[in-house]
């Protein structure tokens, strides 16, 4: 089966060729229709998608890249059956007591970008701690959307440099992108490198809109439970063979 979607743009090779993006980031789709495919209940999707998560966060340490960013509830999600949106926490809590100590032994920074504090409160202070106890690493980073939505998260930005102008602390023509993106959960990531969505699907969902300016974007058919080390290493090729002009030429 192909891996890539024939949607995804013609290769370029260029000035990118063999580059590491420092930061990819993944839309995890197609659980449901994993499951669906073999019959078997969408929770058993959503369970091997968190496996999934465990082998690409391993192989993406393996290849050097500093931050992966997967998208795992986005604010739309709730929207959901209520059954459906329980299962999905109960998996988030077991990932995070299953792999917390993992994280910490791997020298990992695990973050959170989103509202995930609209969570029950257990949750919360799960969430809480695992980021606590990981803030100290040093080595590659792995950042979970939780209850992200990219239009609310650009919205809340322009809110505070607002606020701060209507304090009389900012003067509104100092404001440009640099300042704009200090506002950003992704202010302390590097610059979105690749963007990739799983299940053939060709949008981005609210995920990352202002991050994703220049990053590479590559829509792969793969569904993500299928989604391993070989794909996100053709994914990696595709993006060096990639010729990046920033509006240059």
């Amino acid at each position: 089966m192909r891996p890539f979607a024939a949607s995804a743009p013609e290769l370029v090779t260029g000035k990118g060729a063999g580059v590491l993006p420092r930061h990819v980031a993944i839309i995890m789709d197609g659980n449901g229709r994993w499951a669906k495919q073999r019959h078997w209940p969408r929770f058993a999707g959503h369970k091997q998608g968190v496996e999934a998560v465990r082998r690409i966060a391993r192989a993406a340490r393996a290849m050097g890249i500093e931050a992966l960013t997967l998208y795992a509830f986005s604010s739309e999600n709730w929207r959901r059956p209520e059954s459906e949106v329980s299962d999905l926490m109960g998996l988030l809590r077991l990932f995070i007591r299953n792999d917390l100590d993992e994280m910490v032994r791997d020298n990992v920074q695990l973050r959170v970008i989103g509202d995930y504090r609209r969570f029950a409160p257990d949750l919360v202070a799960l969430i809480d701690t695992a980021v606590a106890r990981t803030a100290v690493n040093t080595g590659p980073i792995l950042v979970i959307a939780l209850n992200y939505g990219a239009q609310a998260e650009i919205a809340a930005a322009a809110r505070r440099l607002a606020e701060r102008a209507q304090a009389g602390t900012l003067d509104p023509a100092t404001i440009d992108e640099a300042m704009f993106e200090d506002e950003l959960d992704t202010r302390d990531l590097p610059p979105l490198d690749l963007l990739i969505r799983t299940s053939g699907e060709v949008r981005l969902s609210n995920f990352l809109l202002w991050q994703a300016a220049y990053a590479e974007l590559l829509f792969v058919d793969t569904l993500w439970p299928d989604f391993d080390a070989d794909t996100l290493a053709a994914a990696v090729e595709i993006f060096g063979q990639r010729q990046r002009r920033f509006g240059g030429l």
